[in-house]
């Protein structure tokens, strides 16, 4: 009876202090700001400094202020680095890409709930024991349509001949290391599973429902509109100011070309994001959200939760919900990673205006951490990116805290009983 009194006193002091750690991360209880709240030249300040210090290559950070760019850094390892030089960004071209497809649902070509197939001649999912009726235009951009490829592509090199688009949704031949990379149905659709074969999917739906190439139509409806005149997911054969390309340990790195470009091709700067941010509020002379491409509820729509991780909402459609804000709505975006050491990020707080943009090669977190952290500095939430990010290092400190509480708890409450026990003399 006391062994069992002093363990279940034990494990519950275990799971109370487990609770407690695991609530503190979620919460930022122990989370210091990089700058104090509101001063932005102190957060721009840290950030520069923390890019400049672990960037091992290029790096390009616009802070922007109510739609507008309040400060900027450049960061370059080799040819100079500037608001203009263009990064391929990985899988931070889902956003423009979502735009892009939310610009034919707005002109009625597309719905959002209809099978994905009723659109589709070039190619078509492979039949499995799921319905694939239930692959839906909405389902694909918020990674809920029940694919398993797993993709993740890692590109082709220079010289290599590029895959088809058919050919890389039957099986992508630059999949990523483990990823399946066959675009099917292996789930049940409703669930959240990440899938960049389902943006290959996207990619040849929009060129089969506008009639145009991808990267022609992206250009003309989203792309020229806002005024982002260094965005391409096709680069001429010979780019100017063009980040060249490190790994973490600083060498210079492959350039790698993709069929995937809705997934993983856009070649982007810094100072165009800085424009797709702004688009995504009022701008400063009565312009309406969405500068005339998409409608401003439409923006709003995108921005809904509709899929979950670890029981907290982060996928709207096509933009990761990276924390709640008041009203329903969140700070959103897209960030983007691959190998070598591209690590890229576009973040806006819909309310404010506020946003922030960091892309880079040579260091695969850098543009994410600091993201997260001008997260926390500028609404006091966590970013879910960090939460995922830090898990390891969370679950390590629960561990501890939990196996000290355990035993702290169960050797007093053992010596207790022992001496209520005790006979007297």
């Amino acid at each position: 009876m006391r062994f069992l009194k002093s363990l279940m006193a034990a494990l519950l002091a275990a799971s109370l202090v487990a609770a407690l750690v695991i609530a503190g991360a979620l919460e930022g209880w122990w989370r210091k700001p990089m700058a104090p709240a509101g001063n932005v030249a102190a957060f721009a300040a840290a950030a520069t400094a923390r890019i400049k210090a672990e960037s091992k290559g290029n790096a390009a950070f616009i802070l922007i202020k109510g739609g507008k760019p309040v400060a900027e850094a450049y960061v370059s390892k080799g040819a100079p680095v500037d608001r203009d030089t263009q990064f391929q960004v990985a899988s931070l071209s889902k956003w423009p890409t979502a735009i892009a497809v939310m610009t034919l649902v707005e002109q009625g070509k597309l719905d959002l709930d209809a099978p994905v197939s009723r659109y589709l001649t070039r190619w078509k999912l492979p039949p499995t024991a799921f319905d694939n009726d239930q692959v839906t235009v909405r389902r694909l951009l918020s990674h809920t349509a029940g694919l398993t490829d797993g993709l993740g592509y890692g590109g082709f090199r220079p010289g290599e001949p590029v895959q088809s688009l058919e050919a890389s949704l039957t099986k992508a031949a630059d999949a990523s290391p483990g990823a399946d990379g066959a675009t099917k149905v292996g789930r049940e659709p409703g669930s959240w599973d990440y899938s960049g074969g389902g943006y290959t999917l996207l990619q040849l739906l929009i060129e089969e429902v506008s009639g145009q190439p991808f990267n022609t139509y992206v250009t003309e409806t989203v792309f020229k509109p806002l005024g982002m005149t260094r965005s391409t997911f096709v680069l001429p054969e010979t780019p100017t100011n063009l980040a060249e390309f490190y790994d973490v340990d600083g060498s210079p790195a492959i350039h790698y070309r993709f069929t995937s470009l809705a997934a993983t091709s856009l070649y982007t700067s810094a100072a165009d994001m800085a424009r797709l941010i702004a688009a995504q509020t009022p701008g400063p002379n009565g312009e309406p959200a969405g500068r005339g491409v998409l409608k401003p509820e439409t923006l709003a729509a995108m921005r809904k939760p509709h899929a979950k991780q670890y029981g907290s909402d982060i996928w709207g459609l096509g933009q990761v919900l990276y924390a709640p804000l008041d009203k329903g709505d969140f700070v959103a975006g897209h960030d983007g990673s691959n190998t070598p050491a591209i690590n890229t990020t576009a973040r806006v707080n819909p309310a404010t205006g506020d946003g922030i943009v960091i892309l880079e090669t040579g260091n695969t977190r850098l543009a994410t951490q600091v993201a997260g952290e001008w997260v926390f500095w500028s609404t006091g939430f966590v970013d879910s990116f960090m939460v995922l990010l830090e898990l390891r290092a969370t679950l390590i400190q629960v561990a501890i805290g939990a196996g000290v509480a355990f035993l702290l708890v169960f050797l007093l409450v053992w010596r207790l009983m022992r001496r209520r026990t005790a006979p007297k003399a």
